[in-house]
């Protein structure tokens, strides 16, 4: 949207001088912005630049300590989501709020005093469905809905509602390809129905491909807007952080080497007893990262968790040779194995959120010491080396890791894990939800210890990080392998059909044996096309 198509268009919200402090520390100060009628705005920012504090108060769940909010030029008076309701704003947040027991006609009428019965309300909210272009079957139970369904959920519940401004929180956090290219469809559907929609979203790529204006935050303070049109990913970047930071991904290139892990016949269940993976054959070779892509919980989490012995499976899984089957993490590591696990849990799995950095450093090494004491001293002292190493934002070491943000939180778990020497590292979405800074800080220490030649897994969400960072890329469908492709010879769109099953290379190209193509076929331009 040009400058002068904006100019033309009506102000539909501002935030004038909007500041909020929490015990004297402000988290907005004199943030002004504006948002017009029928517009993409994008909210760009690092963690803790105050995005999610701005956007909880103009959606009521704080109340500025300063400044004022206007809807259409009028005063608003917003002190709940209820008030915000009101005015015509609506959140859908990036960790859903929905009832698993519930259909989603159930969820989206949830809460309100509404006449209507259950059946106008379904062929009310089929309306709205059919009006954006959505495909979602609303007598569905929410537990039995995927991911991006779910969403839709969501999106349709504040719709119902009747908003006019609508907040997206990191709305294509854990979608395919195809199904972020579908949502960006129904975005700019909705815009050109004159809804004004905010997005916060740490994918630049994306930023530049949906929104009309770009607003950054600094440090909780205003920084500026940019037309989309006019700027990149560098400057975008450059306003965010307030310096030059290089955004290209480097990709070390290293000889093959003997395989560190061997993975052949893996067969791995879910929780619930379902299959998650089936028949699984790969190499993981030191030097290398391979990274592995896949629609949200087509089997990552328990590849991982049965690579590291945290998850019983069948097949057979050999480190340089020797077979590691049914070893428990304590046994891998009593026989000299060096593998670290970076979980895409991270307060669940990685760390104990209510234990200090120091006692969170100690969960690695406390077996170590000796008679009933623990050396305290020695974890200290990794701890102050993590911090130091790693920019850590705290008081102490004495923090307890859950008053961190999520960066923090990150650099913690990655600088323990790899303070081990690793020459395996398995890690699940290492930067999710992490600013641009604290990601690209996260690629550097992956590719030091792949300089190192550790074998790196890495599961990720982002496939142009994926294509730009790894050497090859495993894809998991309904947890098959689809094949292991060079990243020099694909494309997203490749990636997105493989992820859904579209496009299967072990059985298009049975002869070249994917799971373990030498690098000189893998490196074959032929491959994948």
């Amino acid at each position: 949207m040009e400058n002068n198509q904006l100019n033309s268009k009506k102000i539909k919200l501002e935030l004038r001088n909007i500041s909020k402090h929490f015990k004297g520390i402000y988290a907005n100060k004199n943030i002004n912005i504006s948002l017009y009628e029928g517009e993409i705005l994008s909210i760009l920012g690092e963690n803790g630049s105050g995005k999610t504090t701005l956007m909880n108060v103009l959606s009521g769940i704080y109340t500025p300590d300063e400044g004022e909010i206007y809807i259409n030029n009028k005063l608003a008076n917003i002190h709940s989501p209820k008030d915000a309701f009101e005015y015509g704003i609506g959140m859908v947040h990036q960790h859903f709020k929905l009832v698993d027991t519930f259909t989603a006609i159930e969820n989206i009428i949830l809460g309100l005093k509404d006449k209507l019965s259950l059946k106008e309300a379904l062929e009310k909210a089929t309306n709205i469905a059919d009006k954006y272009g959505f495909k979602i079957d609303l007598k569905k139970k929410i537990h039995d809905m995927s991911v991006s369904e779910k969403q839709t959920v969501e999106i349709i519940k504040v719709l119902y509602r009747n908003v006019d401004i609508l907040i997206l929180d990191e709305p294509t956090a854990v979608l395919t390809i195809q199904e972020i290219d579908r949502l960006f469809d129904i975005i700019r559907k909705m815009r050109d129905d004159n809804k004004s929609i905010i997005i916060i979203t740490h994918k630049l790529n994306e930023v530049l491909s949906i929104s009309d204006r770009v607003s950054i935050l600094r440090k909780g303070e205003y920084i500026g807007t940019l037309i989309t049109k006019e700027t990149d990913e560098r400057e975008l970047t450059n306003y965010m952080v307030g310096n030059k930071v290089d955004l290209k991904l480097e990709r070390l290139r290293k000889e093959a080497t003997v395989p560190t892990l061997e993975i052949r016949g893996l067969n791995v269940l879910k929780d619930d007893g379902t299959p998650a993976i089936k028949d699984l054959n790969f190499f993981l070779r030191g030097g290398q990262i391979l990274g592995v892509a896949g629609i949200a919980g087509c089997g990552q989490k328990e590849l991982c968790e049965a690579i590291v012995g945290l998850r019983h499976y069948k097949g057979n899984i050999s480190h340089f040779g020797e077979s590691i089957v049914g070893y428990t993490p304590e046994k891998i590591k009593e026989i000299g194995i060096r593998m670290s696990f970076i979980p895409e849990d991270r307060l669940g799995l990685g760390l104990a959120p209510n234990l200090s950095i120091v006692d969170n450093m100690l969960l690695k090494s406390y077996q170590k010491s000796k008679g009933i004491f623990v050396n305290r001293k020695d974890a200290k002292k990794e701890a102050l080396g993590v911090i130091e190493r790693y920019n850590v934002q705290t008081e102490s070491v004495d923090t307890p890791v859950k008053n961190l943000s999520g960066g923090n939180i990150q650099k913690i778990l990655l600088g323990r894990e790899i303070g081990t020497d690793p020459n395996v590292i398995i890690t699940a979405y290492p930067v999710r939800g992490l600013d641009i800074n604290s990601s690209y800080m996260i690629y550097d220490i992956l590719n030091e210890e792949k300089a190192k030649n550790t074998a790196i897994l890495f599961v990720g969400e982002d496939l142009d990080v994926l294509l730009a960072f790894c050497d090859k890329i495993m894809v998991l469908c309904e947890g098959r392998n689809m094949g292991i492709i060079h990243t020099k010879n694909t494309t997203k769109e490749e990636i997105g059909l493989m992820m859904t099953g579209s496009k299967n290379l072990m059985e298009l190209y049975p002869e070249k044996n994917y799971g373990f193509a030498p690098d000189s076929l893998i490196d074959n331009k032929e491959v994948g096309k």
